[in-house]
Formats: C-alpha cells, structure tokens, sequence
C-alpha cells in the first residue's frame, strides 16, 4: 500500500473540525409523505416537468428534463402519485418549477431502471447524463458537460475527498462504505475518456479512509492516493488542483485548460454504482449536526424530501435554534424555511443555538494584513472591500475579485469581525453589472 503525502501548500486557516459523526454507519431515511422534487438542481437552465397532476409515478422514473448543455435530468425519489406543479423560489431568488409527489411508501422501482450499455466514448457520456449526475460537492456543476473534453486535452483526474468543512462527514463515508463503487467508477473514466493518471486526495484526519483507499488502489499505479495536510480549504477546486499537481488555473480558465478535471468523490461513487444498477440519482447522504440536534448522524435522505422531516428523524430540536444551515459553517447558507427541500448537492443540515449562531460586532480594521496572508488564492480582502464600499468596479477588476473561492478565510481570520468574504460576493455582481453596461 503506497500513500503519498501532498508537499504543496497554499496558504488557508485551522478550524476545529468538530468531525462528531464521522464514525457513524450511514441510516437510510424510509420515503417521506410527500417530497418536492425542484427543477433546478444543477447550474444550468431549468428542467422541464415531464409529469402532470395526476400521474403516478415510480423511483428512479424521469420527470424532469431540458436538453440546454449545463442542465441534468431529474428523477423521482419516491414512487406515488404527482399531487402539485407550482413554483419554487430558489436561494438565489430565482422561481422555478417543482414537481410535488405524495409517496405510496412502496418504493416501487420504475421499469426503465437498468444498466447503460456502453460500447463507445459517446455512449458513457451519455450515460452520465442519463444518470442525472452533477457535482455534489459544490455548484452542481452537470458532470457529463464536464466529461466532454476534447481528445487529449486532459490527462489527470482529481478525485475530492478533502471534506476540509467542519462537522461534515459525509464524503467521509462515502470513502468508507463504498470505495469499491469510488474505484469502479475512475476505472471507467479511465477506459472510456483515456485519462491515464488519478489522484484522490484525502485530508490526513480520515484515516480510516486513507488506508482503506490505499488498500484497494495498492498494485494499480494510474491511481494515486495522496494524503492532504488537514487545512481549511484544502478541498476547493483550484486548491486542490495546485497542491496535488503544481498547476495553477488562472483567472478566466477552466480545469480541463491546464489538463486536468476534479470530481467530488461521492459524484464518482455515484457514477460506479449507477452502471452496475442503473438506478439514477435520487437519494443524497446528509451530515445533520449541530448543538441542537437530538441524534445527529449520517442519513441517506430521498431528494425532495424537506428539511423539517429530515431532522424530525434526527429526533428533533432540543433546543431553540438560532440558524440552521444547508452545508458547512464557512460556506453554508442559512435557511430560513424548514420545508425547503433537500437538492443534489445538499451534504449536510446544521442547526445552532444563540451561544454558537451569533455574530459579533464588526470593528474597525486594525490593518494587520491577516486576511491577505490566509487567502488562499493571494488576493488582497481589505483593499477589495474598500473599493467596493466605494462603487469601484474599475479597482475591483484589478484586484482579481472574480479569483475570490468564497472560502470565507478572510472573515474567519479577521480580529476585527469585518464581512469581507460577503462583500467579496457583492462585489463580483457589481463587476458583472458594470461589465454588462
């Protein structure tokens, strides 16, 4: 068993992980009484509902589907009968259409589950697609736009099992209760797309994973496991990509521009276990942690399914929650409606009291220059939040703002408690108003 360790670094910060589930066997959550299983869970344009009020419909049958290239069809999580279409607003505030399925509870499998047949180059693209995948560790990126490289233009895969957020577990698990599925599906990437060198980088506190990964990968010298300094955050694309291979992708360019593509190690589990079933995305592993949650664990949740019911399983609040959160503390967002529905890429519910949720008071800035020495893509925060206090699209281009990952270092880090990471993420929509005029 060879496992190398990473010698690259990029500056970051060190969180307390607070990995309390991390040795929990994932629980499989039974079907709710109904889900809402939203139209867009990808990047791209809406899906197109295939279903009407009325219809009955099974697990894994289609409902959802637009041919745009960034969008990935939706399928049911449950088998029942379509009780509701009605819009759904978005986090981003976009309204989008929703398809609402009262659950029969018999799981009944549709008939068009069954393994892909794939020959061709063409045919395992097509079967990504079919699979519904998209990134499940961060924007939902459509995988089988990712796939769809030129010939030659990539020669490296980067498997992401960093999971470099406090609390979350769930990668974690993935490389733990289906690594087998984690190496089925790189084979299969490497047959059809002729990608010959992999890394699965994994952070140096899931041991259990590393040697596991090792264990299974030991004889097959195309995949390499690299074992990654446990540092927040390590597991962003352009992170990961630099401290792995020494690439660097600059401002304007894709991963595939400098040979190389990133998968979320669940999306590439998903993949392995999808062409030996043929059963499509319709369930998502869910960290749920927090102060305020009864039993916190990992579960395996039907997409759709709301986040009130989905901690009602947990057993519930023991306390008075002052957030509750889709995601991890640095890069989460906050919800604030419990019937939201759980989407592709949630990994995880965290909900905290006042003691742990409050945000304290912002000061001035005492320039002590820590938020441009943790940034881990070198940008300058505070001269960033300056000329965007100032309505300075113009600085702001200069200042690389569009490198800014959202990684929130520079707010974490700052002893004056200034919102520079949100006012990063305003000032990116202020370059790309200004950009439009």
């Amino acid at each position: 068993m060879s496992i190398q360790k990473a010698i690259r670094r990029l500056p970051g910060v060190k969180l307390k992980h607070h990995k309390n589930t991390a040795d929990m066997e994932t629980v499989r959550m039974p079907a709710p009484k109904q889900v809402t299983i939203v139209m867009t869970q990808h990047l791209g344009a809406p899906c197109i509902p295939l279903v009407k009020v009325g219809d009955e419909v099974k697990l894994g049958q289609k409902i959802g589907e637009n041919r745009d290239q960034l969008s990935a069809p939706i399928y049911s999580s449950v088998s029942g009968k379509v009780i509701a279409l009605k819009d759904y607003t978005t986090f981003g505030g976009n309204s989008v259409p929703s398809v609402v399925i009262e659950s029969d509870g018999l799981q009944t499998v549709s008939e068009t589950v069954k393994p892909p047949v794939i020959r061709t180059k063409e045919d395992f693209i097509q079967a990504v697609y079919e699979n519904g995948m998209v990134g499940l560790g961060g924007a939902g990126f459509p995988t089988h736009t990712k796939l769809s490289f030129e010939e030659g233009k990539v020669d490296t895969l980067i498997i992401n099992g960093a999971e470099c957020e406090p609390y979350i577990t769930s990668d974690n698990r993935e490389l733990i209760e289906n690594a087998s599925a984690i190496v089925k599906g790189i084979q299969q990437i490497q047959t059809y797309l002729g990608i010959k060198k992999v890394i699965i980088g994994i952070e140096d506190n899931k041991k259990q994973a590393l040697q596991l990964m090792g264990q299974l990968t030991d004889g097959i010298p195309e995949i390499q496991v690299m074992s990654l300094t446990s540092q927040y955050p390590q597991g962003a694309e352009k992170v990961l990509i630099y401290v792995t291979t020494g690439r660097v992708v600059k401002e304007g360019q894709l991963p595939a521009d400098v040979g190389v593509i990133v998968m979320n190690v669940t999306s590439i589990s998903k993949l392995g276990r999808y062409l030996e079933t043929g059963m499509p995305l319709t369930a998502k592993r869910l960290t749920v942690d927090g102060d305020c949650i009864a039993n916190p664990q990992n579960v395996r949740v039907p997409i759709g399914t709301s986040i009130q019911d989905v901690i009602d399983f947990c057993g519930g609040f023991t306390k008075e929650p002052k957030k509750i959160i889709c995601g991890g503390p640095m890069m989460g967002v906050a919800i604030e409606d419990l019937s939201t529905p759980i989407i592709k890429n949630n990994n995880a519910i965290l909900a905290f009291s006042k003691s742990m949720a409050e945000l304290p008071e912002t000061t001035a800035c005492i320039r002590c220059g820590k938020c441009s020495q943790v940034c881990p893509v070198r940008l300058m925060p505070r001269s960033l939040e300056i000329a965007y206090d100032a309505g300075n699209a113009e600085a702001l281009q200069k200042l690389s703002v569009n490198l800014c990952i959202n990684c929130g270092c520079c707010s974490y880090i700052c002893p004056a408690k200034r919102n520079l990471a949100q006012k990063n993420q305003l000032a990116k929509e202020l370059v790309k108003k200004a950009t439009k005029k």
